[in-house]
């Protein structure tokens, strides 16, 4: 198939025109507001509007007011990260709202060609809505410290955030989603409704592939669960701005501008690969030098310390048998619980307590003594595999001078990249290429394309509790891992 000429078949969209309803010039702004956003500029949400009879249509905004939407208000979007970065106050909620702008922005623009694969797909304000929706609800399962949570809370009952989101949105907030009949740019065709569980399909990244759902909602799933997407969009965006770091450039209007649906799925033109490289580079440095900061990393040391006891005092359940209560779980009411422990006379929560006031006094237990960044290539190039943590720790505790061998140190490993979310891997959605010279739609593997941006490193942190010992550790450290380490 050529693709010698994208275009918006006009009279595909005339009979579904999201202006067709407008018999005034006013009513263009009947049924939509605007929230203020310091990364959007406005955001565009629809709100009731009050019929004849009385009677009262659902909208956007009883998903935003809902206390499961507020309640991310209630959720910091860095969790520890913003103990490092004073400015990065910012919530889940706001993060939420910018995910499904910018999913409502692929809507507007995917609709031509999605129509063109599936002409059967529904109109182009249901799809509008449908990527809003999916894009405003897709964090509503996060539990204190987010994504923390998953990992040392979570776990334990093998569930994530994207599981509890989708219970939240099939049982409680399925009333809402099925009543609303409006986009901000127009209303959905006759006889058509919002079905809660293709909304959960599409916030759920994690989820395989379901031949179950429609196709037209599968070419969609990459808005959400893709390479770049409504979610990482904004996040990255968001968070360089409210930590004041200076990524590079993120073109939010080229990447979309160059992506359509074709029979291979989403599809990027040529021309839209360097805003990608340029994307993914500046994905790779937060993650290297915000999500993963040497001192984030220390606190989140503590905290693995800390949040089991802590959780079995404050929500020891299953948040799906407890949503009732979970509803009530944020870092605003974890944090308030802990801050007072420290003064009770209940000697666990005490000890807790104490720690935590360390935590929330950025009084850090663990510092920093060594600190090496190696591509991952590299080192499986030189050892043949990468190097297990545990057997790392070892070597380091048995080769340390007699004098330290009762220091306690820890080691931090982390394995980063954007070249682990490129579509070349295996859990992720694909992204096909068209190539304009050709005409042709390139399904292949898209390595080489990507060869200019950061490979994927592994960095090896080791961290201690006493100063004295961070020079002999260090010392040792670096004969150790030279074995390892390119």
């Amino acid at each position: 198939m050529r693709y010698d000429d994208l275009y918006i078949d006009n009279t595909i969209l005339s009979s579904r025109s999201p202006y067709a309803s407008y018999d005034a010039p006013h009513a263009h702004f009947k049924g939509v507001q605007l929230i203020a956003d310091p990364i959007h500029g406005y955001i565009p949400f629809t709100v009731p509007i009050e019929s004849v009879d009385g009677a009262c249509e659902a909208a956007e905004s009883d998903l935003i007011d809902s206390p499961w939407m507020q309640r991310l208000r209630a959720i910091a979007q860095l969790q520890s990260a913003r103990w490092v970065f004073p400015a990065a106050e910012h919530s889940r909620f706001q993060h939420s709202l910018g995910t499904m702008h910018i999913a409502g922005r692929f809507a507007q623009h995917l609709y031509p060609t999605l129509f063109d694969v599936e002409p059967e797909c529904p109109s182009l304000p249901y799809i509008e809505s449908l990527l809003r929706i999916s894009g405003l609800l897709h964090d509503i399962g996060h539990g204190p410290l987010c994504h923390f949570f998953d990992d040392h809370y979570l776990s334990r009952f093998a569930i994530s955030h994207e599981m509890i989101g989708h219970r939240i949105i099939s049982q409680l907030l399925c009333d809402p989603i099925s009543r609303i009949r409006r986009s901000p740019s127009g209303e959905f065709a006759p006889d058509e409704v919002l079905e809660p569980h293709y909304v959960a399909y599409l916030m759920q990244k994690k989820l395989s592939d379901d031949p179950s759902m429609p196709r037209w909602l599968r070419l969609l799933k990459p808005v959400l669960a893709g390479v770049y997407t409504a979610d990482n969009l904004d996040y990255v965006l968001r968070d360089a701005y409210m930590c004041g770091v200076a990524v590079g450039p993120v073109d939010l209007d080229r990447l979309p501008h160059y992506s359509f649906i074709t029979e291979h799925g989403l599809t990027l033109h040529t021309a839209g690969i360097g805003a990608l490289n340029m994307f993914l580079t500046a994905r790779h440095y937060l993650y290297t030098h915000v999500y993963g900061h040497r001192t984030t990393r220390a606190i989140d040391l503590h905290l693995q310390e800390l949040f089991p006891d802590t959780m079995n005092y404050i929500f020891p359940w299953n948040p799906l048998e407890r949503l009732d209560d979970y509803l009530w779980l944020t870092d605003w009411s974890l944090l308030e619980t802990v801050r007072r422990w420290a003064a009770l006379a209940h000697t666990g929560k005490r000890d807790l307590g104490a720690s935590w006031d360390a935590i929330l006094k950025r009084r850090l237990k663990w510092k920093m003594a060594y600190d090496a960044t190696a591509a991952l290539r590299q080192i499986e190039t030189l050892t043949g595999t990468t190097p297990d943590a545990g057997h790392v720790m070892r070597l380091i505790h048995e080769a340390l001078p007699r004098s330290y061998q009762d220091l306690e140190f820890k080691l931090d490993t982390t394995s980063r990249g954007p070249r682990h979310t490129l579509p070349t891997a295996e859990h992720t959605w694909p992204l096909a290429t068209y190539d304009p010279s050709t005409g042709d739609i390139q399904a292949r593997p898209l390595a080489a394309r990507f060869e200019h941006i950061p490979k994927p490193v592994t960095q090896y942190r080791i961290y201690t509790t006493d100063h004295a010992g961070i020079q002999p550790l260090a010392r040792t450290c670096e004969a150790v891992l030279a074995q390892y380490l390119p």
